[in-house]
This record gives C-alpha cells, sequence and structure tokens, in this order.
C-alpha cells in the first residue's frame, strides 16, 4: 500500500498515476455511453422513425447511424485527456483532431441532406408527371455538394494556422484564368441556369429552333437533346439555344389555323354563296374547334379561291392533323352533292386567226 502511495504521487509527463487513472475511467465510461447510443438508441430511433409519416426522421436517424466507430473512440479518448495537463501544443493538435471529425460528419450530413432533397424533389416531379428540367436539379444539387466540401477545406485549413486570404485571392486569380480558356463551356453552363430559372421550355415541349424543331427530351448541363419528327437525336449548345428565337408549341392554349381552297370558275354565284354556310355547318360540328371566318378570297389563276380561319383548342399536332383530315372529307363530301366542282390547275388559250 504504501508503495503504490508512493507511485501514486510520482509524476510522469505533468500528471500524477491518479490523473491517468482518472482519464481512463472517464474513456471507459464515455465509450460505454456512446456504445449504449449506437447500439441501441439509434436502432430505437430508426424503429421509431419507421413508424412514423414523414420521411425527415428517419433521414436523420440514418445520417446519426451512419457515423462510425472511430469518431465514438476518439470522443471518448478525447474526454478522458480533459482531466490531464497536456502542453499547449499537443492540446491545440487535439482539438484541431477533433475539428476535423466534426467538419468531415457535419459535411457528410449536409450532403446527405442535400442529395435527399435533391432526390426526393424529382421523384416527386416524377409522381406528379411533371419532368421539368430533373437533370438540372440534379446538377444544382451536385454544385451545392461542392461548395459544401470547399467550405469544409477552407475550414479545415483556417482551423490549421493557414492564411487562407492568400490561397482565395489565387483562387480568383486562377479562375478568371479558367474562366477565359473554358468561356465557351462556362457560356453553356451559365445558358443551362438561365433555361431552367426562365422557363422557355422544359423537357417534354415541342419547339422550333430555325429550321428544326422536335420534343425536348433532355436540357443537361452543356447541351439539350431534342427528338425530332424524322426520328434522330437532334444536340444543341444551350448557348445556341439562349440566343436563338424559339416557337414552344407545348405553351399554346389553342392553335389558329388557316386554309385555302378553290373551285372552278364555271361556278355559278348562286352555289358560290352556299360555299360560306357549308364550311361553317362542318366546321360548328366538329368538336374543339371555333370558325372565325370564311371568305371568297380572290380571283385565282385558274379557281376562285376561298379561306377559312378556324381556331382549334388543342396544341396537339396529331389532333390538328386529325381535325383538319376530317374537314377536308366533309368539305368535299358537301361540295359533291352541291355539284360544285373543286378546281385543280388549268391553263387556257385561246387562237386567234387572221
Amino acid at each position: 500500500m504504501v508503495f503504490l502511495e508512493k507511485i501514486r504521487g510520482v509524476p510522469f509527463l505533468n500528471n500524477g498515476l491518479s490523473n491517468y487513472v482518472t482519464a481512463i475511467e472517464i474513456f471507459i465510461i464515455s465509450l460505454i455511453i456512446l456504445y449504449a447510443f449506437k447500439t441501441y438508441i439509434i436502432v430505437f430511433l430508426k424503429n421509431a422513425a419507421k413508424k412514423s409519416r414523414t420521411h425527415l426522421d428517419d433521414f436523420l436517424a440514418d445520417s446519426i447511424h451512419a457515423i462510425k466507430w472511430p469518431f465514438y473512440l476518439y470522443v471518448s479518448f478525447y474526454a478522458g485527456t480533459r482531466t490531464l495537463v497536456i502542453p499547449p501544443t499537443m492540446n491545440k493538435i487535439l482539438q484541431v483532431v477533433l475539428l476535423l471529425f466534426i467538419i468531415y460528419y457535419t459535411s457528410r450530413f449536409l450532403q446527405r441532406l442535400i442529395l435527399h432533397y435533391t432526390e426526393k424533389e424529382i421523384e416527386k416531379r416524377k409522381k406528379q408527371n411533371v419532368h421539368e428540367n430533373s437533370s438540372m436539379i440534379r446538377v444544382l444539387g451536385n454544385l451545392a455538394v461542392v461548395a459544401v466540401w470547399i467550405l469544409a477545406l477552407l475550414l479545415i485549413l483556417a482551423n490549421l494556422g493557414i492564411n487562407i486570404t492568400p490561397l482565395i485571392a489565387g483562387l480568383g486569380i486562377g479562375g478568371i484564368a479558367i474562366a477565359f480558356a473554358l468561356q465557351n463551356i462556362l457560356e453553356d453552363i451559365f445558358s443551362s441556369f438561365s433555361i431552367y430559372f426562365d422557363k422557355p421550355f422544359k423537357e417534354g415541349d415541342f419547339i422550333i429552333i430555325g429550321s428544326d424543331m422536335g420534343v425536348v427530351k433532355h436540357i443537361g448541363i452543356k447541351t439539350t437533346r431534342i427528338q425530332t419528327l424524322q426520328g434522330q437525336e437532334l444536340v444543341i449548345s444551350n448557348r445556341e439555344l439562349t440566343s436563338s428565337r424559339i416557337n414552344n408549341y407545348k405553351r399554346m392554349e389553342k392553335r389558329r389555323i388557316q386554309f385555302n381552297f378553290g373551285v372552278e370558275y364555271g361556278t355559278s354565284t348562286k352555289k358560290l354563296k352556299k360555299i360560306n354556310e357549308i364550311v361553317k355547318k362542318i366546321i360548328d360540328k366538329i368538336e374543339l374547334t371555333t370558325l372565325d371566318r370564311v371568305h371568297f378570297k380572290s380571283f385565282g389563276d385558274s379557281s376562285l379561291l376561298f379561306e377559312v380561319v378556324y381556331y382549334l383548342n388543342t396544341s396537339d399536332y396529331n389532333q390538328f392533323m386529325d381535325v383538319q383530315q376530317e374537314i377536308n372529307f366533309k368539305l368535299k363530301d358537301a361540295l359533291e352533292k352541291e355539284k360544285i366542282s373543286m378546281a385543280f390547275p388549268t391553263q387556257t388559250i385561246h387562237l386567234v386567226k387572221d
């Protein structure tokens, strides 16, 4: 007993044996508490979260469960060292290591949170059958994750005693140089952001750009892909899209249609006057159509020309063609019943005999 008392009183690295015993006790107790927390409490929280209707508690339980054992071991070790007299340099190292653990797991939590809500938003749009720029949502989520880890790196460097001001300034100058080198690519990237926020079109829209037309299938970070009417995939840079005039037919609530037809010059005036009423009856009986006007427009080279304008209460191109076809069939039948002949290109040559 006397020997133990003597040993207890002998200092080692500025700490007596009793200090080390206390540190070990705190380490073991902390480890037992954290083990119980990870083994039982987190499992209880995960089971409770599964019974609730919200997804946030499931996410929080999974995030806590994702913390690995090295973190718990180090936290227990760090708690034990608080009872010891430690040199300032060593104490600073212990604090920095703890901070590294905290920054790492905080960054991982934010990364999981960002990706969780990104996928949730994409899934929500799929259930609602709204595929509006889902690829851009994923890109924005990934950029937010990159920003989180850059911020984490800067915090680590700052706590290591490194002056990050020159580094940030250097990154700024380097960024300008990179921006000049990658000017076209950056223009496409910023154009993709413009498309996402301004929404001139979205995936599923039928658009016309110059002589090209088709359905938007995918809006990427650099290019947009369009399925043309011929079947091939057209890839256009986002920069070109934002600098061009685009006709978006999906946004059209109703379609204005104008078409002409001609009858023979030999048609009597009485029959010509019937044509207006014939066209009106045909269009009024067709669903989704509203007649605007029908007129005997002009005397053509080989026919008497009529012009018809009507509105179709849908933007679907296939429906438009179906309706126009129905009008054409019914108009031809009605004119045949009235014995009104539709014109075809003819040329009459008058010969004068001297």
